[in-house]
């Protein structure tokens, strides 16, 4: 005899299964914007899991990174109203004979105190290029290497580079205009800290910004 049993079709989900669904899967949302988004994109921790799980130092550096690059940045964000100490700016051996005459060497230092932050520039025509190394020589800092020509429009900005938690970085610096060219630095770091910056092309002056 043929069996004469219908299996039932499935039933769609009742609406109250379906708030009760919408409703847990929004809090795992929240959960996971307040335990790992916050902390990671802006170092925001309200229940200290972020810090537990190494997110909120993350967070923090971009954050900082963020704001050095704004456009318009003057390179004197005055987080703390007592100026560092800075060393000496001193003249490398002469160039050989067969450089050009108008090439300049230096090593500059400047040192930050926690969450500080500074400016070196060097005063460069359109077309000039100068070597560059700096180092710290403890902690790390965010850095920003941007230039601006005289009396630049409001919001200006031209940037050739920048990072975040760095100890060093190295390379050949092309002015891309007439004006002040170089590196703002902020020390994200517990102690105090010294930058020591050195360079070596055709620019006219050094100067460490006030």
């Amino acid at each position: 005899m043929p069996d004469s049993t219908v299996t039932p079709q499935s039933q769609p989900p009742s609406s109250r299964a379906l708030v009760r669904s919408t409703a847990i899967a929004a809090l795992v949302a929240a959960v996971l914007l307040v335990t790992v988004v916050l902390p990671a994109e802006y170092g925001i921790d309200p229940t200290r899991i972020g810090s537990v799980l190494r997110l909120t130092p993350m967070g923090k550096i971009k954050v900082a990174l963020e704001k050095e690059v704004e456009p318009g940045h003057s390179g004197t964000p005055g987080v703390l109203p007592v100026l560092p100490e800075i060393g000496t700016t001193q003249d490398f051996p002469s160039p050989a004979p067969a450089e050009s005459s108008t090439t300049k060497q230096d090593i500059t230092r400047l040192t930050l105190r926690p969450n500080e932050g500074r400016e070196i520039k060097l005063i460069m025509e359109e077309g000039d290029r100068a070597t560059y190394r700096w180092s710290v020589d403890v902690g790390a800092v965010n850095f920003n290497t941007h230039g601006e020509p005289p009396n630049p429009p409001r919001g200006f900005y031209h940037g050739y580079g920048k990072g975040a938690a760095a100890r060093s970085d190295d390379g050949v610096l092309v002015a891309a205009f007439d004006g002040m060219h170089g590196w703002f630095w902020r020390n994200v770091s517990d102690a105090d800290l010294t930058v020591t910056l050195e360079t070596a092309g055709d620019y006219s002056e050094v100067r460490i910004m006030e």
